[in-house]
């Protein structure tokens, strides 16, 4: 276990000489596209599901089935269908985080208040409008919640997926010095993933407060 300022000073130094740019930008382009096709899945899967009985009737079986299980136990099969690469990878973080924002918009769209439905029918909206101005809308805190569980797991499984059959990228890289018992400057690495983590957080936090600036309102 080496010194934490032995640590700190070969984290200086990564940071410094720009090496963390190639790893770091090859986990997180994995992980954007990931994410965002997660996101954009769940979203609209979960929005149809509760506006229409006949879609929550067939998608709800395959989702129970496949909802449960450890999606890391799924990359060894992954890897027989869509070979080792960036395609892999991508589809472990889909399935990582689509549950979590499928399931939120599910529940969101069902908790919402009847009289805002009653609304948009009084007023004639169509059901087009109606589930892009009044349902999306009230359901988007919960979306959102959905969305931040999505992210660490996302982020989770992608280090994964480099750890076992990447070839670039922060979890490769993690490993490889694990392996070559260059201890230090794993450590370093660690901390520069863990501080990938915080700053994913904190602008989630930020484009929250703007999305919903009306949460927590009385």
């Amino acid at each position: 276990m080496p010194r934490p300022s032995l640590v700190g000073l070969t984290l200086w130094e990564i940071l410094v000489g720009g090496e963390f740019l190639g790893p770091l930008g090859h986990t997180l382009l994995l992980f954007a596209v990931g994410y965002g096709l997660a996101c954009l899945i769940g979203i609209t899967l979960g929005l149809l599901m509760g506006a229409s009985p006949v879609i929550y009737g067939l998608f709800e079986p395959l989702v129970e089935l496949i909802r449960p299980l450890p999606k890391s136990a799924l990359v060894p099969a992954l890897f027989l269908f869509l070979g080792i690469g960036p395609a892999t990878m991508v589809t472990v973080v889909v399935l990582a985080a689509v549950f979590p924002v499928l399931i939120n918009t599910l529940q969101g769209v069902r908790g919402i208040d009847p009289v805002l439905l009653d609304t948009a029918r009084t007023f004639q909206c169509s059901r087009t409008r109606t589930l892009l101005s009044v349902v999306l809308p009230a359901a988007m805190p919960m979306i959102l919640a959905g969305m931040r569980v999505g992210l660490g797991l996302g982020l989770v499984l992608v280090i994964l997926a480099e750890m076992l059959a990447g070839e670039s990228g922060l979890g490769y890289l993690i490993l490889d010095l694990q392996r070559s018992f260059q201890i230090r400057e794993m450590y370093a690495w660690i901390a520069v993933l863990a501080a990938v983590g915080g700053t994913l957080a904190v602008i989630f936090d930020w484009m929250d407060k703007r999305v919903v600036p009306w949460r927590g309102r009385a």
